[in-house]
């Protein structure tokens, strides 16, 4: 993943409006995120961002155990992120 801007929307702008080459994020500065697949103990998974060239591999238990599902459950979940140093992902939620 690139360098990715975590700054919030703007009053009144809506995630789904930022066109501004960054990564949407919400009031509390987190990212919406998709798991695009397992493999073997990784989760690959995609920032919603227009600068988020691949998916990145994580632990599938972590992520799992912060939203509370097995990792089999994964593949398709929304959750959501904050970003934290080097522009690496954390903090995973369910929305």
């Amino acid at each position: 993943m690139t360098a990715i801007s975590t700054r919030p929307a703007a009053e009144g702008e809506t995630m789904g409006a930022m066109t501004d080459n960054t990564t949407p994020t919400d009031e509390g500065g987190r990212v919406r995120v998709r798991v695009v697949l397992l493999f073997g103990d990784q989760a690959e998974i995609a920032a919603d961002a227009d600068d988020a060239n691949a998916p990145e591999r994580y632990l599938a238990a972590d992520v799992a155990a912060a939203v509370g599902l097995e990792p089999k459950e994964l593949p398709g979940k929304r959750p959501t992120a904050r970003v934290g140093a080097g522009h690496r992902l954390e903090g995973f939620r369910l929305a």
